[in-house]
């Protein structure tokens, strides 16, 4: 018998019995509480009784735990799961505080191109360290060719490096990645023609595994950006996953209806998608996208020899301004510095504030050199002001689309990062459902854990539901916020009185407990 079923009998006969159950028959019960139970069904009031790591029983039961939590005036619901992180250093942050205040209770690394290359030695080390949260990872495109291309990435692979890139997806799928991750304006994929990402996507479909992609374009051209990712769905046979759905910039506001309709028919056609969204009208990524791959390929030392010629830096000059009036921004006051460890003071201020430090100007001129400073000393994550809060809207209310932060562990107090990472899920549930009225609190629930389950094929994940591993959040629905801001981000989200990992109490009455119950999330496992 499998455990998983085991458990299911076990959940059967505790309910067809509960008039027998003698005091005690539970580790924790929770009593009272609204139960969403992550299905998008109405919510019922009840209660969720946990033995172990598993749910026991649903409802009206009888018998007691061994701890009760008030659940009166609250929402019980299934453990949010983010399914777009980047938490490859998991390990060194392992208690993952920012998701855990914010109802997350597993995280999907390893978007964007970007993972670990060894993920059962990734997953070693998340059971030997002890992480508050569960994780599971997807394999990353740009990880694996970069690994196999040897520094010549702006060109096809050849057979041999194909093969060893497929080899290498395999072994990720075979130990446990939930599928393959693209990251299409990153250095090396960008690089990468369709074909080549089709065949890595059949070794990922053969174990029934997901494509996610951070596609070539989100802005004027996301419609050939979208005919990729479904050519790659169709003749890989595979699931996608348009990562953070957005259109960017003003040249591509207003077109959500249209990106949205195209969708729709990929889906009447047969093919799987869905997509993903963080609920903020900034991206961030590294400040160093502002130029033109072609320049940055070859890594650092190539770059700034490229700068250092005065007629390639011309060229990237020329094209950084030709992008600028493409996308009718202006200049680059939408670009605000998070990060930059070669000088903390700029951290926050926008291109043209840091210009005006750096070189006492802050022309469109100006802006570019210290855009091309900052990446020739070392690179900055920045913070990009781009999308309209319309489209957004839009987005958010189509039923295909979940709830990712696109955001990392945090370090409390370092940097100015993106608000996401401390505030995604409860901005929802306080913006977008209590006071916009966007989703209604069934379907945001929904959104969070058993659409990204079985999106991501995550087994006896994401329901309150008897045989289900009981990663459970309990908040008030009338004041679960997000305080977290661009300019001071450094808060972690209310609202959430408890948060069970594992059926382990991580959040217990609003406080963090020493619990690190997490553990490697395997595909269908």
């Amino acid at each position: 018998m499998s455990r998983s079923l085991g458990f299911a009998l076990l959940a059967t006969a505790l309910l067809c019995a509960a008039p027998l159950l003698r005091a005690q028959d539970f580790d924790i019960v929770i009593r009272g509480a609204r139960i969403v139970d992550g299905t998008g069904a109405p919510a019922v009031e009840g209660d969720v009784a946990i033995i172990g790591q598993r749910i026991a029983a649903v409802g009206k039961f009888s018998g007691t735990g061994r701890e009760e939590i008030n659940g009166h005036g609250r929402v019980v619901a299934p453990g949010f799961i983010d399914v777009h992180s980047h938490s490859e250093d998991v390990c060194e942050i392992p208690v993952g505080e920012n998701f855990l205040r914010m109802g997350v209770t597993t995280i999907i690394t390893g978007n964007c191109g970007g993972s670990k290359l060894n993920v059962a030695e990734f997953f070693d080390a998340i059971v030997k360290t002890k992480v508050g949260l569960n994780v599971a990872t997807l394999i990353g495109h740009n990880t694996v060719r970069g690994q196999v291309m040897g520094g010549s990435f702006a060109r096809p692979p050849t057979a041999e490096e194909l093969a060893k890139m497929c080899s290498l997806v395999e072994q990720a799928m075979q130990d446990g990645a939930v599928g393959l991750s693209t990251g299409l304006i990153y250095l090396p994929g960008t690089f990468a023609k369709t074909d080549e990402i089709v065949a890595l996507a059949k070794v990922a479909a053969a174990h029934g595994g997901i494509y996610a992609s951070h596609m070539r374009n989100e802005s004027s051209s996301i419609l050939k950006a979208l005919d990729e990712l479904t050519t790659i769905a169709r003749e890989a046979k595979i699931p996608a996953e348009v990562s953070h759905l957005k259109l960017s910039g003003p040249v591509a506001w207003g077109r959500a209806d249209e990106i949205i309709a195209y969708l729709d028919r990929a889906r009447a056609e047969g093919l799987k998608i869905t997509h993903d969204q963080y609920v903020y009208t900034a991206s961030s990524t590294g400040i160093g996208t502002l130029i033109a791959a072609e320049f940055r390929e070859g890594g650092a030392k190539a770059y700034r020899a490229r700068l250092a010629e005065p007629e390639t830096k011309a060229k990237m000059v020329a094209e950084m301004k030709e992008s600028i009036a493409r996308g009718r921004r202006g200049d680059y006051t939408y670009a605000v510095i998070a990060s930059f460890k070669a000088d903390p003071r700029l951290n926050g201020k926008t291109i043209p504030q840091a210009a005006q430090i750096l070189r006492g100007a802050a022309t469109l001129d100006d802006q570019i050199e210290t855009v091309l400073d900052l990446e020739a000393r070392g690179g900055a994550q920045g913070v990009f002001h781009g999308m309209s809060e319309p489209d957004l809207v839009k987005f958010l209310a189509q039923p295909y689309t979940m709830i990712a932060s696109d955001a990392g562990v945090r370090r409390f107090g370092e940097a100015v990062p993106h608000p996401r990472g401390y505030g995604n899920n409860a901005r929802v549930l306080g913006r977008y459902v209590r006071e916009q009225k966007v989703l209604t609190l069934e379907e945001a629930v929904r959104r969070m854990s058993s659409l990204p389950a079985r999106t991501f094929q995550l087994k006896n994940r994401g329901e309150l539901k008897p045989g289900f591993v009981a990663d459970l959040v309990v908040f008030d629905p009338a004041k679960v916020s997000d305080p977290s801001t661009f300019d001071d981000p450094h808060h972690y989200a209310v609202g959430f009185q408890n948060v069970l990992v594992n059926g382990v109490p991580v959040i217990r009455g609003g406080q963090l407990t020493t619990a690190r119950p997490g553990k490697p999330v395997r595909l269908n496992q």
